[in-house]
């Protein structure tokens, strides 16, 4: 099968997605960050589900408060137990929508953008897994862990995996809004410029390879 004819009958906002990817980055500074988070019913990509996205970006090494995104889905699938670490009630007065529309706008956001998260490959999977029930392919944004480059910024390979609360306290990052989506976004921003300042002191001309592979 043709790469047309496998790809013809995508909806149009998958194809914008795709269309992003065509333009190509020309330095570091032009590059485009977007640090998410997702809150979830529970810890099983397959079984549970995303109950909100929070984002933000960062352009030239800055924090662009004014680039975020921020949803919260409608819950078919609902975890009590887990409403004490997140406060989402399945009701409530919180304005939700269907995780189809979610994920359309979350594309729509990214764009081409290189993705940041910390332990990023579970967010990773929980957008992979709506993208599958939409019968959609897999996001192809390259993706930045900031658990992951805070060992590469030690130079050791340190088996810890360090959770976000343990790093904000290494780096002296004052912790709000902890565990909403679009709170540990702005956190693992903060926390991924602070490892950034740091990949710096050790390159002349830092480039974004720099943040994928062990110097």
């Amino acid at each position: 099968m043709s790469w047309f004819n496998k790809h013809k009958d995508l909806p149009e906002f998958y194809k914008t997605y795709l269309n992003a990817f065509e333009e190509d980055i020309q330095n570091i500074e032009s590059v485009r960050f977007v640090v998410f988070d997702t809150e979830t019913t529970g810890l099983n990509f397959k079984s549970d589900r995303i109950l909100s996205i929070g984002t933000v970006a960062i352009l030239n090494f800055q924090i662009d408060i004014s680039d975020n995104f921020e949803c919260f889905i409608k819950q078919e699938t609902f975890n009590p137990e887990t409403v004490e670490i997140h406060g989402i009630l399945k009701e409530g007065s919180l304005s939700k929508i269907s995780e189809e529309e979610s994920i359309k706008l979350f594309l729509g956001h990214i764009k081409n953008a290189v993705l940041v998260a910390h332990h990023a490959a579970f967010d990773i999977a929980m957008i992979n897994e709506a993208l599958k029930r939409l019968d959609l392919p897999k996001l192809k944004n390259q993706v930045i862990d900031t658990g992951k480059l805070h060992k590469k910024t030690k130079y050791i390979n340190d088996s810890k995996s360090y959770s976000l609360d343990e790093l904000c306290r290494i780096f002296n990052i004052t912790m709000h809004d902890r565990h909403t989506a679009s709170g540990d976004a702005y956190l693992t921003a903060i926390l991924f410029l602070k490892l950034t300042a740091k990949l710096k002191l050790k390159h002349k001309r830092l480039r974004l390879k720099h943040f994928f592979s062990w110097f």
